[in-house]
């Protein structure tokens, strides 16, 4: 029998099946803490950043499909959740946030630390209510808790100090909180309408993205049946890539050509449980396809001829048996010949041609070939992320995680502390970028702290490189991205981490394989080029404008310099393979 609502919060959190709170503590918790400790079986983990606590609990809800929870103090301390709570919800993760709050009788006062959390956090869950009397708590939290997991969300309890502290009102529990599988699929007349275009059409690409997960097969099926390549989305890459006979890569802005291609030149566009946002990369006159579960996702991004509303797995199973055999295979051997041309020209760039700094491509690659079948990857928004996109090989069993929809930096440490408490005996590398890490490089310490042996691999090219490529393209002299870093093997070894430093390409593999195989946490600092160009499959006219631009006005303010590091770097066979 729960003794005040901070008790009853624990005890609902342990029958919903949750393991682990991650937060920092506070005056205004206290009561929510010291029901942990009393308890002694949830595992409480302390960060140093509430932001960090928040991308790690979504990266917790991601490696296990289940509620993971954050909580923090009031004011100042859970409004550092926005961030991390931001990608959860837009990644579509179970996050149930505890955000504590001021005094009640002082709420509208100005008080010391005041903030509204219940209006700051309405837009970043699914969610979100404030608990002013101890009798709501149980069904304001069992309702969260329901939204976050059926909506695949963030929900927000906002509940002041002396609340946490009252006396729980005597109600019998509800239900087990766990997530429902239903059965989601089209109508018959629907998938009726959705078999004669495909059967109708030529030239078929199915474009798959995070809503195959758990429908590799199908899809892969599907693909068979239809002979039509499968580009993925970024979110798509580690559910569809592996063991498919049918993969052409990536399209978009951090993809290739050879995704790009296959869809422009279909007839027919068959959209998988993807929210692929970049409108410039659809084809303009194809017939246009779409299942996903969320009906309000149908036509957002492009024009669409026929929308399902239904689980990817299930609509695919439904519609191969509608659909007719012996269809020409010529548009997918040309598109799987395209894409081994354009993966050997990828690959090549990735070689060590024995220069300093390294090619991060390089980098990439090599952490591909040695890491584990299972490894949990988590990627700084920028260039990490483009070399994870174009360079790491997804199994079965690896994971790969992001802010690929949010877009923040600073993400992959923390998600890598979120991945690695889901299974401490697993290999969890963070690709980070020299700015991400150091926006919470404080989080280092929580690692060590928390013994969760995560291996991070800063690409360090001292810039916010991703940041200039963007310059590049809009015709803009790089301007206020230097980073003045230091040794961050050194940081990590006087953290009590495991710290190499690596700036020759002979050095690279054993740092790396050292790493890997020491106990505890582990950091790679790998000096890399700064110049190194990523190229969108396909360039528009305003941006081969811009780069030229940018170049004339490099030489121009006397730092023609940067043009001839950019060519040695690229050896421009780089810039236009």
């Amino acid at each position: 029998m729960a003794h005040n609502i901070a008790d009853l919060f624990v005890a609902t959190l342990k029958a919903a099946g949750v393991r682990r709170v991650w937060g920092l503590p506070g005056d205004s918790l206290n009561a929510f803490t010291e029901a942990l400790r009393k308890d002694g079986e949830l595992r409480w983990l302390h960060v140093r950043h509430e932001e960090s606590a928040a991308f790690a609990a979504g990266a917790d809800a991601a490696m296990t499909g289940e509620l993971a929870v954050v909580a923090g103090s009031c004011g100042p301390g859970n409004l550092h959740f926005i961030n991390g709570l931001f990608d959860a919800n837009r990644s579509r993760v179970p996050v149930l946030a505890i955000a504590s709050h001021i005094p009640s009788a002082e709420i509208g006062s100005g008080y010391f630390q005041e903030t509204h959390p219940q209006e700051l956090f309405r837009e970043c869950s699914v969610y979100c209510e404030m608990v002013g009397d101890p009798a709501q708590l149980p069904w304001v939290l069992e309702t969260a808790m329901r939204a976050a997991v059926e909506r695949q969300g963030v929900a927000v309890v906002v509940i002041p100090g002396d609340v946490l502290g009252a006396d729980a009102p005597d109600r019998r529990p509800s239900a087990p909180i766990r997530a429902s599988a239903p059965r989601v699929l089209p109508s018959d007349e629907e998938l009726a309408a959705a078999a004669e275009l495909l059967d109708g059409a030529k030239k078929i690409t199915i474009l798959a993205g995070a809503g195959v997960a758990g429908a590799h097969d199908e899809v892969i099926a599907l693909a068979e049946r239809l002979q039509a390549p499968i580009v993925h989305a970024l979110r798509g890459k580690e559910h569809i890539e592996w063991d498919n006979p049918y993969d052409v890569g990536m399209s978009g802005l951090l993809g290739f050509s050879s995704g790009y291609r296959a869809m422009e030149h279909c007839d027919l566009l068959l959209m998988l449980g993807t929210d692929f946002p970049y409108r410039q990369f659809f084809p303009e006159k194809a017939t246009i396809v779409q299942v996903d579960i969320r009906g309000e996702q149908l036509g957002r991004r492009t024009p669409i001829d026929l929308g399902l509303v239904g689980d990817v797995g299930e609509t695919a199973a439904a519609l191969l048996p509608r659909l007719a055999t012996g269809r020409s295979d010529k548009h997918l051997k040309d598109a799987l010949k395209h894409y081994a041309k354009t993966r050997r020209e990828l690959d090549g760039l990735a070689d060590d041609d024995g220069k300093r700094p390294l090619h991060p491509q390089y980098v990439a690659r090599v952490i591909d070939e040695i890491a584990a079948d299972d490894a949990v990857f988590t990627c700084d928004v920028g260039t990490p992320t483009i070399w994870a996109a174009r360079y790491l090989t997804m199994t079965r069993d690896r994971r790969l995680l992001g802010s690929f929809t949010h877009g923040s930096m600073a993400n992959a440490m923390p998600q890598a502390l979120g991945a690695q408490a889901v299974d401490p005996g697993r290999q969890v590398i963070a690709l980070a970028g020299d700015g991400g890490l150091t926006m919470l490089m404080g989080d280092l310490i929580s690692a060590k702290q928390n013994d969760l042996p995560i291996t991070v691999i800063v690409f360090n090219n001292a810039s916010l490189a991703f940041v200039e490529v963007e310059m590049k393209a809009a015709g803009i002299v790089n301007y206020g991205t230097d980073l003045a870093n230091p040794n961050f093997a050194d940081v990590a070894n006087a953290l009590g981490w495991t710290g190499i430093r690596v700036d020759e390409g002979g050095d690279l593999r054993a740092a790396l394989t050292t790493a890997l195989d020491t106990p505890g946490p582990a950091l790679v600092d790998v000096v890399v080029a700064r110049d190194e160009l990523s190229i969108p499959p396909t360039v528009t006219a305003a941006q081969a404008k811009g780069f030229s631009l940018w170049a004339m006005r490099t030489v121009l303010s006397g730092r023609g310099d940067e043009i001839l590091d950019l060519a040695d770097t690229n050896v421009f066979r780089r810039i236009f393979s």
